[in-house]
């Protein structure tokens, strides 16, 4: 394992993090209308309410940022390529997904965007597992609040076939 000195572990981290909220942003370009489109959808009794939605990415970020940052650690991109890889290829798949359903409004293929970044969630826990059982933990949580975006899309597309068909 490759060691790195604190300051870079520190610039490293802070750059994983902003990767992170960069690809938040570029998904919130995509949802700037989010809030209005979304109010004017039928939702199902379980959805949960604008406000909340925020938080909780920010938090996933964050987790996400530290999580790849962990993987990076053991050994950089040369040991960790494929890892590093995929977590960055999920991060790409997750950003365009506002942009497909907000933007685009079109509900079935945000559905299968999501279900692709499920999967991609899921490959990333496991190759991040077998370097760090932490970092793959911290990741959990996102995959089960795609579970729970990948349902609520499904149901939204269903519900208003007239705006996300």
């Amino acid at each position: 394992m490759r060691k790195y000195s604190y300051p870079i572990q520190v610039a490293a981290l802070i750059g994983w993090l902003v990767l992170c909220y960069t690809a938040s942003a570029v998904g919130a370009l995509g949802s700037f209308q989010a809030q209005t489109f979304y109010g004017q959808l039928v939702q199902p009794s379980w959805a949960p309410p604008p406000w909340l939605f925020g938080p909780v990415w920010t938090l996933l970020y964050t987790m996400m940022g530290v999580s790849v940052w962990m993987i990076w650690r053991r050994g950089g991109w040369s040991s960790n390529r494929f890892a590093i890889g995929s977590f960055c290829v999920q991060l790409v798949v997750n950003a365009l997904w506002s942009w497909v359903f907000f933007a685009w409004q079109l509900g079935g293929a945000a559905f299968v965007n999501i279900v692709l970044l499920w999967l991609l969630i899921a490959l990333t826990i496991a190759v991040f597992w077998r370097i760090s059982k932490l970092a793959a933990v911290l990741l959990i949580p996102y995959l089960l609040w795609v579970s729970f975006a990948a349902a609520l899309n499904l149901s939204l597309w269903i519900a208003n076939p007239h705006i996300l068909g």
